[in-house]
């Protein structure tokens, strides 16, 4: 279920400080340390998943129920109606970073429409 080499398990199981803002039985909700946008949130599961590439149907559940969260989180943060964006990257060439899966929530200004 955890990774103890991986930083986002860590900040899971609060071995590692984090600004968590949300948490239950399967995710936590933590500010980015280097926001790009005046909301930056990170949305990860509490199991390891490494990547997208990890989700199995068994998982669709608890991808539902993490994007449920993100709605609400928009709603408490100020930014659904004005608009956010989701984000996940996956793999090298994705530009994932630290290989467990997670969701970035951007919003609070107008983001560029490009991708990349």
């Amino acid at each position: 279920m955890y990774n103890e080499d991986c930083i986002f398990c860590q900040i899971a199981q609060r071995k590692i400080p984090s600004e968590i803002i949300y948490e239950d039985d399967e995710l936590v909700v933590f500010k980015d340390i280097r926001p790009l946008a005046p909301v930056h949130l990170l949305v990860i599961p509490k199991r390891h998943l490494g990547s997208l590439n990890d989700v199995m149907p068994e998982y669709e559940g608890l991808i539902g129920h993490l994007f449920g969260v993100i709605r609400r989180l928009a709603q408490e943060f100020g930014v659904s109606e004005t608009g956010y964006r989701v984000v996940t990257n996956t793999g090298a060439d994705g530009g994932q970073v630290v290989g467990h899966l997670h969701f970035h929530l951007l919003g609070g200004q107008a983001l560029e429409a490009r991708i990349g």
